[in-house]
C-alpha cells in the first residue's frame, strides 16, 4: 500500500493521533488502546527499531529527508494493520501524502496544545535523542531542556535559556504546522487535558461497534 492510497476495508478500527512534540500522543494512545482492547502502535518507535538507531543519530547520518521517508513507511506499515491506535510522529503531517492516508484509512484526532505548554513538557523531559532540534525551527544553539548545553560562546547555557529554546522552537513549528495538524484531522482535542479525560472524550466521539464511519 502507498501512502496515497486507502485499502478496500477503510477504517477497520484504526484510530491515529497527530499533534507536536509532548502532545501526549503516546500517554494518551496507550490508555485508549488499553480501553479499546486494541494493538498500540508508535510510529517514532517503529523507525527507530527499523532502523537500530534513535531518531538523532538517524538525522545526523541520513539527513531529515531520510528520515522523513523512514517515517512514511512506518505510517502505511500501520494502516495495514487492524483494531490499532497509532501515536505519529509530530512531522507526521508534512507530507501531503501521509495526511490523506490517515484520513481514509481511520479516525483522526489533533492533541492540540498552547506553545507554553508543550515548551514546559519539553523541558522537563527533553529525550534529546528522541526529539533533536529542527531544521528551521530557531536560531537557538541551545537543546531544550538541557541547561549544560554549551552556547556559543562555548559557556553552558542557562536553565532560562533552555526553556527559551524550547518555546521559540515550539512556536515556530505549531505556526508552520497547525494548518495540517488541522487539514488531517477529524476532531481537535484539547491536549492540556489529563489524559484520562481526552480518552473519554475519544472514546465518545468514536461510533459505537457496527455503527457508520464518520467521513
Amino acid at each position: 500500500m502507498s501512502a496515497g492510497s486507502a485499502p478496500a476495508q477503510a477504517h477497520a478500527g484504526r484510530i491515529w493521533l497527530v499533534g507536536a512534540r509532548a502532545s501526549g500522543k503516546t500517554t494518551v494512545g496507550r490508555l485508549l488502546a488499553q480501553r479499546r482492547g486494541a494493538d498500540f502502535a508508535d510510529t517514532d518507535a517503529l523507525v527507530v527499531a527499523r532502523a537500530g538507531r534513535d531518531i538523532a543519530a538517524i538525522v545526523a547520518a541520513e539527513g531529515w529527508e531520510a528520515f522523513r521517508a523512514r517515517e512514511s513507511e512506518a505510517l502505511v506499515a500501520c494502516a495495514e494493520r487492524e483494531n490499532l491506535v497509532a501515536a505519529t510522529g509530530g512531522g507526521m503531517v508534512l507530507d501531503a501524502a501521509n495526511r490523506a492516508l490517515m484520513r481514509a484509512t481511520g479516525t483522526v484526532f489533533y492533541l492540540r496544545a498552547e506553545p507554553e505548554i508543550l515548551a514546559a513538557r519539553l523541558a522537563a523531559d527533553p529525550l534529546p535523542g528522541q526529539r533533536p532540534a529542527l531544521p528551521g525551527a530557531t536560531g537557538a544553539s541551545v537543546t531544550p531542556g538541557v541547561s549544560g548545553t554549551p552556547g556559543a560562546s562555548g559557556t553552558p547555557g542557562a536553565p532560562g535559556d533552555a526553556a527559551a529554546a524550547a518555546l521559540a522552537e515550539t512556536r515556530a513549528v505549531l505556526a508552520e504546522r497547525e494548518s495540517l495538524y488541522r487539514d488531517a484531522a477529524h476532531h481537535v482535542l484539547d491536549a492540556a487535558a489529563a489524559p484520562e479525560t481526552i480518552v473519554r472524550t475519544i472514546l465518545d466521539l468514536l461510533p459505537a461497534p457496527g455503527g457508520a464511519e464518520r467521513s
